[in-house]
């Protein structure tokens, strides 16, 4: 019965939009074709130009509707030039989309059709042509030479007094990893695998990896003002880091070996004042199609002074004592001159 009804509506309908288009046909008929020409005309032109309007009304409600949503100010050293470019890129487009639109709709305005008025041919402009091509051409290249210099700013060797942290992606988490007392991360094989006992497959034949300290939560801790350097990989497919509070985001590739680093600036309990939000803590989102439980591969990082986080990985046993009831002191992670071209021949 309810199907034979919305049929019936939808015939109805049809019927409607015949009739009244039927209606305007007769209409045409019996005013002439040339004034109704005319009318349309100006009402289209009157119409394109509301609906510019709007569209501009449309733009800073979504605006003001979507400010409160977005991300606050960057918590790292380079992402404030990364802001700062996307400003920069963001008034220059606006500008050129303002312009162009402007003239858009205003050119549909103008130029409407009106009796005896006839269109003017202009077919070439060498001048023209030129100025159009090399003014965006210069500008898109500053703009590009902005961004590579803010993108080697992530990649370009890290400080000598940098923290050096492994994070490891699997379907669905994040492993980190700091390396003990003597500066290098131990060697891993995939082969000694065991998601019960060995995560990451450390080789307990290099001692190098007994004071090795392995989260499994996915809790990266670093400290605030000191340069991190990460050293990524992934143990089964593309996975990605995306810190999106610090503008920091890196593929982990299985096989290959990536690195980025960047300098925090603001603790996670600065931020909460910040933000206002007292349960506000920084996040690690996989930004990479993973597999079906991508949705919730999910990992956090907590930004503490210096004495906190020394104080939180005095805290921290190694993987190796752990499994053998054994409790070593841990010590502060190293910095990139005693690890870096270890972990990079290594792996």
């Amino acid at each position: 019965m309810s199907a034979l009804i919305i049929t019936a509506l939808v015939v109805l309908v049809f019927i409607v939009i015949y009739q009244i288009a039927r209606a305007g046909e007769m209409a045409t008929i019996l005013k002439g074709e040339e004034r109704v020409a005319a009318s349309t005309n100006k009402l289209m032109s009157w119409l394109w130009v509301g609906f510019f309007i709007l569209g501009l009304v449309g733009i800073y409600k979504c605006h003001q509707y979507m400010m409160p949503m977005m991300l606050p100010v960057s918590a790292s050293a380079q992402g404030v030039e990364y802001d700062s470019m996307m400003k920069v890129t963001l008034y220059i487009t606006g500008f050129v989309f303002l312009a162009t639109h402007i003239l858009l709709f205003y050119f549909s305005y103008k130029y409407q059709h009106k009796e005896g008025k006839k269109s003017f041919y202009y077919p070439h402009n060498n001048k023209l042509e030129v100025l159009w091509t090399t003014v965006p051409a210069l500008v898109l290249l500053v703009l590009v030479v902005v961004g590579l210099r803010n993108w080697m700013a992530f990649t370009s060797p890290a400080p000598a007094d940098a923290m050096i942290v492994e994070i490891t992606g699997k379907q669905f988490n994040f492993i980190v990893r700091y390396p003990g007392p003597d500066g290098v991360f131990g060697e891993k094989n995939f082969r000694l695998i065991d998601d019960a006992t060995n995560p990451l497959g450390l080789d307990w034949k290099d001692k190098a990896s007994h004071d090795d300290i392995i989260i499994q939560t996915g809790e990266l801790h670093i400290v605030k003002d000191q340069p991190v350097k990460l050293v990524l990989g992934s143990r089964d497919v593309i996975h990605n880091v995306g810190m999106n509070h610090f503008r920091v985001k890196m593929d982990l590739v299985p096989g290959i070996t990536t690195t980025i680093w960047f300098t925090p600036t603001i603790t996670t309990e600065e931020m909460k004042g910040i933000t206002g939000n007292k349960d506000f803590v920084y996040e690690i989102a996989c930004s990479e199609m993973c597999g079906k439980g991508h949705y919730a591969m999910r990992g956090t990082i907590i930004v503490q002074t210096a004495e906190e986080f020394a104080q939180w990985l005095k805290e921290q046993k190694s993987h190796y004592s752990t499994l053998n009831e054994e409790a070593p002191a841990a010590a502060p992670a190293p910095n990139a001159d005693t690890a870096t071209a270890n972990v990079v021949a290594k792996h």
